[in-house]
């Protein structure tokens, strides 16, 4: 019955019904009434979120009010994209660094009484994924920083609290170090810190977004030419000297916009809902 249900949505006119949404999704479409845990619950699944021990609460952190409007993404769960978002009359947020993270919320207090009033008093509800969305292979910060280099052949790098969030793999072909620079800039659209200590010509380089400096260690031993990450750290200066590793940090804002454009770029695709990704362009 449920199939038969399914097949007859798909083929609804002017619907907009996206067959992977199911047929929950193809109804609420239909009526223009897309209910925020729907879309919730689908970044949940999409996301794989239950199989993460994360200390962020990952998955909808502060519920809304009414139908989904129009959905904003960004990086940070700051006041400012909240202002941003209700300028644009989202009441659907999705962030990659959310508000609630072990016992942040323990007291609604200072910025989080600020940051959950704001939310409350307008009906914004804040999705936030963390870890899931790093190392996700399809959606992930990691994943499309590879793919937009042209890293083929892919495998996970990166070990974090016993999983792996990043990838590594190998250019099309040997590249000029100095040329690499100038595509990773181009591609994260920053300024880049670098310890260059590795070889002239590069092929094998690793990715792992955010604050994983750390990271370049497992690159060395793994005779990567080149890590690729965030927040630069002295912790990470003698390790890439030693391995003969460079070592190139884009800023952690940068590195971690990619993860939150595709879910917009999906969720739009998905639910025919107006979703766009607000960039805004913190410099660290």
């Amino acid at each position: 019955m449920m199939g038969r249900q399914r097949a007859t949505a798909d083929k609804m006119p002017g619907i907009g019904c996206v067959p992977e949404a199911g047929f929950l999704a193809c109804k609420l479409l239909e009526t223009g009434k897309m209910k925020i845990e729907k879309i919730a619950e689908f970044l949940d699944r999409t996301l794989r979120v239950a199989d993460w021990q994360d200390v962020s609460h990952n998955g909808l952190q502060v519920a809304g009010s009414g139908p989904v409007r129009r959905i904003c993404c960004g990086v940070d769960a700051s006041l400012e994209f909240f202002q941003a978002a209700a300028r644009r009359q989202a009441n659907l947020l999705v962030c990659h660094h959310g508000i609630s993270w072990g016992d942040s919320l323990k007291r609604i207090t200072g910025l989080n009484y600020t940051r959950v009033k704001f939310l409350l008093d307008r009906g914004m509800a804040l999705y936030a994924c963390h870890l899931p969305l790093d190392a996700h292979p399809r959606y992930g910060n990691n994943a499309r920083i590879c793919r937009a280099l042209g890293l083929r052949q892919l495998r996970k790098f990166g070990w974090y609290h016993g999983a792996q969030i990043g990838f590594a793999g190998r250019l099309p072909r040997p590249m000029l170090y100095t040329d690499f620079k100038k595509l990773a800039a181009g591609i994260l659209q920053s300024e880049l810190r670098v310890m260059d200590f590795g070889p002239r010509t590069v092929r094998m380089v690793a990715v792992v977004s955010g604050g994983a400096a750390d990271a370049v260690e497992e690159a060395g031993r793994d005779r990567v030419d080149v890590f690729l990450s965030g927040e630069p750290a002295l912790a990470a200066w003698h390790p890439a000297r030693e391995y003969g590793v460079h070592a190139v940090f884009g800023g952690h804002y940068a590195t971690e916009t990619f993860g939150v454009r595709a879910l917009a770029e999906l969720l739009a695709r998905r639910f025919k809902i107006a979703a766009e990704f607000v960039d805004l362009a913190t410099p660290f």
